[in-house]
């Protein structure tokens, strides 16, 4: 894969992020209707400047540092990588209306028990996923200093911000539910 196609790759893992932006303000508009409550608002463009991070990071890394395409590490990184957009759209189905980029919680609700979320061991199957997908895409071209800063700052931003936020709310959630 040359450094044009990988691009195009990125950009249009970029354009996918877009999309889900979409979704996702549609979804936040039917739960707030329906008295849903946000949580986590402050830790939320960290998130979105971490994600932009990812791919802008993986489009300098290979073009500034001049990273190479290596067929045994790019191509089963690709296939990792597109598995992962699956694995998200899965989620996304999943939970219907109930998926969010940020934390909204609609009192009542009764949480998901569809697709990834039918097994209770795997509470959190949507940052499962980002989380190698933050490995593979940049490794597709071995943007390794990418996926490692990736890595590092998804895991502090997630396991010290976003799912204790997360599980907060959803057990105040179930706590307010007759």
């Amino acid at each position: 894969m040359d450094v044009i196609a990988y691009t195009v790759l990125v950009l249009a893992t970029g354009l996918e992020r877009l999309a889900e932006l979409v979704i996702s303000r549609r979804n936040a508009a039917w739960a707030f209707a329906r008295g849903g409550v946000e949580s986590g608002r402050r830790h939320f463009p960290w998130m979105v400047l971490l994600h932009l991070g990812l791919l802008a990071g993986c489009l300098a890394e290979v073009w500034l540092l001049g990273r190479p395409f290596l067929p045994w590490l790019g191509w089963p990184a690709l296939a990792v990588a597109l598995l992962c957009q699956a694995g998200r759209y899965w989620v996304i189905s999943s939970l219907g209306r109930q998926w969010n980029t940020r934390v909204i919680v609609v009192p009542g609700m009764p949480l998901s028990r569809r697709g990834p979320y039918r097994w209770n061991r795997l509470r959190h199957p949507n940052y499962l996923i980002v989380a190698i997908e933050g490995v593979a895409l940049p490794l597709v071209h071995t943007a390794w200093i990418t996926a490692l800063a990736f890595t590092v700052l998804n895991a502090v931003l997630l396991l010290g911000f976003r799912i204790p936020v997360e599980d907060r709310a959803l057990a105040a959630a179930e706590e307010r539910a007759p």
